[in-house]
């Protein structure tokens, strides 16, 4: 199994003192049970082969200079493309020396796929705080992505959508703090981000006629301006524009009925109004499977929908089923989109 045109997947390594090199050789370990597309990492392979000498697996791993070495490779070795200085990668232990290696590799990844050279980008998890520490902007891998998408142009609307056979959500507002919600959500956010929504269900997913579900910002989506004007003043607008647009959308919806079995039947995606509205059904319902996707970019990107977890990295404790569903989800919608 391939992506867009046959090419490799360019797989990030993420913070390396996480658990991003353990279910990166985990992964490539199962690979052939698990139905994966030929993948390379931008990283280090020492940091990959000590890794697999910690956790007692027997993988191959070989530096190689390019993608197409990478893909005639991937049969016998895991391939590495070496990207960024040395880095530290003591397993449990975030060093902020780590950082540039972290960042290099994502600058590379988006280079690979944005020039053809391959299908798609799928990035390790990082630990913002520690790229933060070491004078990282961004508040994270969406906001960042977006940014090297735009080259030195306007930077696109990055959407964030959590995705699994079961479940699908996109929180509105992403990485700020719930105090500062009601007043960055707009009408006009939710608008266009239910449009790139819609398109990207279509284009990326094959759904041709996508169903989108509005929660509510307030409990009981503020039940009639009882407990909170927002959802009357600022999301009902939004669905009546988006109707009239064409998209099928319904809500706004009580967050706390929108996510039972009987629920999840009515509609393709759930809009969320933050963060956490989002992301705590998902990781209820579909922990090991869900997988981060990030909607309106050039370029297809997903992600492990799990965190970088020190606490196991290097213990042998870490699933690689998120990762493998990041993996086969990207090959799928590169292949969609491919020309």
């Amino acid at each position: 199994m391939t992506g867009a045109a046959g090419l490799p997947l360019a797989l990030t390594m993420g913070d390396p003192a996480g658990i991003g090199p353990d279910i990166t050789l985990l992964a490539y370990q199962r690979r052939q049970e698990a139905g994966l597309p030929a993948f390379a990492l931008l990283g280090h392979s020492d940091v990959l082969r000590e890794r697999a000498r910690r956790l007692g697996l027997t993988v191959a791993v070989e530096a190689v200079p390019d993608m197409a070495a990478a893909k005639s490779a991937f049969a016998r070795a895991l391939p590495v493309i070496e990207t960024g200085p040395d880095c530290p990668a003591e397993p449990g232990v975030p060093d902020a020396r780590n950082a540039a290696a972290t960042i290099a590799a994502i600058d590379g990844a988006v280079a690979l796929v944005s020039s053809g050279q391959a299908a798609a980008v799928v990035t390790n998890p990082i630990a913002k705080h520690v790229l933060h520490e070491a004078g990282f902007s961004h508040p994270g891998h969406t906001e960042y992505l977006a940014e090297l998408a735009a080259a030195g142009g306007p930077a696109p609307l990055p959407v964030m959508m959590l995705w699994s056979p079961a479940l699908a959500v996109v929180p509105v507002t992403i990485h700020v703090a719930l105090r500062a919600v009601p007043d960055l959500l707009t009408t006009d956010l939710i608008v266009r981000t239910a449009r790139i929504v819609a398109r990207d269900l279509q284009g990326r997913f094959g759904i041709a006629s996508p169903r989108l579900a509005l929660a509510g910002l307030n409990p009981h989506a503020g039940e009639n301006g009882a407990m909170g004007h927002e959802d009357q003043a600022v999301v009902r607008p939004a669905v009546e524009q988006l109707a009239a647009e064409g998209i099928r959308v319904t809500g706004p919806h009580p967050a706390d009925t929108l996510f039972h079995a009987a629920a999840r039947e009515r509609y393709d995606a759930a809009l969320c109004m933050y963060h956490d509205q989002a992301l705590i059904p998902i990781k209820t319902i579909a922990f090991d499977e869900a997988v981060n996707v990030t909607l309106g970019l050039p370029f297809v990107r997903t992600s492990p929908d799990h965190g970088t977890a020190f606490d196991i990295a290097g213990t042998g404790a870490a699933r690689p089923d998120s990762l493998m569903a990041a993996m086969r989800l990207a090959a799928r919608m590169a292949a969609r989109t491919a020309p």
